[in-house]
């Protein structure tokens, strides 16, 4: 009786006989016919999967906020992507990549929250007393600090709880009127298209998300300003990320899980392997308190695609394949008025060490989301390299 191993050396010797027999054009021809096959079958595969954001609701337009009577009814959004968008059409010529309104206070904070009734207030707290004492609530110009005043912007991704009613309560409590505004998503998106709906309506020369269980020190937002601006290039193109990569191999990480740390380690490898140079090089890609100028965002947040946790992995991304900014200088050898010309690949990012603490009623599973994460990384990645995702 013929065997398994025999059936298939017996296959691969016709296999083998046959393009022997072949012309070398035609075996040519059948290979590039099967090369092109492949990608095409590929790129529409990754076209299929690939994640697209659906557009804003009209009530996602919208916010509402607190006076001294009470709650106020719902106000349109101020979006300055809106008015990006008008002008950025393709074939249009009408507008630039770079082009973005006006700061009107010093600095947005994005939270985004989901069911976060039992958390939020906490992280309120404490980001409230440090925005008083840095920024303060009127939007004037500070002394040796730049645009004065602050917003905090909670974008509820369709919570079930009653964490908009935490959130302008404590609004009433602190007096925070027009100064905390929450806007909520009628259908859940995802923490990514939470974070990238609040950015696309910041007013701030600063935009800071946070996440709302308070884990990140949220005084550590005075360092990830000094590293944005340590950073920024002629365009004042910058990004200050907060990083808890330090506290690798100390006991709050040592303390999890064998598992955990296994999926943590096992991802990382994962993105040095999948992420383009600059963001392989980042040793903390998902920590919850980034920190964006107002120049960088035009380049990042139009673009974006991922909802779920991947997210920040594709913000860096793009902030790393952002167009070069170009400056000229005069030439420093005292002869003549030559120009120089400098390049300036990308947005940098700085690497901010911050203050971390786990804290419970995490909503991240942690095996399923992982691999999930792995996952949107493949087709992410995949994406951007065969042109399903492209700028415009």
């Amino acid at each position: 009786m013929t065997t398994l191993l025999e059936m298939a050396q017996e296959l691969l010797s016709k296999i083998y006989n046959t393009a022997a027999e072949t012309p070398t054009q035609t075996l040519l021809l059948i290979l590039n016919t099967l090369l092109i096959g492949l990608v095409a079958f590929i790129y529409l595969l990754v076209h299929l999967l690939a994640p697209r954001p659906r557009s804003p609701l009209p009530s996602e337009k919208q916010y509402i906020t607190t006076s001294h009577a009470g709650v106020e009814s719902p106000k349109p959004l101020p979006c300055w992507y809106d008015g990006w968008n008008d002008l950025h059409v393709v074939g249009s010529g009408k507008g630039s990549p770079e082009q973005i309104s006006a700061p009107v206070v010093g600095m947005s904070v994005v939270i985004p929250a989901y069911n976060e009734e039992e958390r939020l207030e906490a992280m309120l707290e404490e980001a409230v007393a440090l925005l008083d004492t840095e920024y303060g609530r009127t939007p004037l110009k500070q002394k040796g600090k730049g645009l004065g005043g602050y917003e905090i912007l909670i974008v509820d991704d369709g919570s079930r709880d009653q964490t908009v009613e935490v959130a302008l309560q404590f609004a009433r409590k602190k007096g925070l009127h027009d100064v905390l505004r929450v806007c909520s998503l009628a259908k859940n998106r995802g923490k990514g298209g939470a974070v990238t709906h609040g950015f696309r309506h910041v007013r701030g020369a600063y935009a800071v998300f946070a996440d709302a269980d308070g884990a990140s020190r949220f005084e550590d937002l005075r360092k990830l300003v000094e590293g944005c601006r340590a950073v920024e290039d002629g365009a004042q193109r910058g990004i200050a990320v907060g990083s808890r990569a330090h506290m690798v191999g100390t006991e709050a990480v040592v303390k999890r899980s064998v598992l955990r740390n296994a999926l943590m380690h096992s991802f990382h490898l994962l993105l040095r392997l999948l992420t383009p140079p600059a963001t392989s090089r980042i040793g903390d890609t998902q920590c919850g308190f980034k920190l964006f100028s107002r120049a960088a965002l035009p380049h990042i947040i139009p673009y974006m695609h991922a909802d779920g946790w991947i997210f920040d992995v594709e913000m860096l991304m793009l902030a790393e394949s952002a167009p070069p900014q170009i400056s000229s200088l005069e030439n420093g050898n005292g002869i003549g008025n030559e120009q120089v010309t400098r390049t300036s690949p990308g947005i940098r990012v700085a690497e901010v060490a911050i203050g971390w603490q786990e804290v419970g009623g995490s909503k991240l599973n942690v095996v399923w989301d992982s691999l999930g994460m792995a996952w949107g990384l493949a087709i992410l990645r995949a994406g951007w390299m065969l042109g399903v995702y492209k700028r415009r």
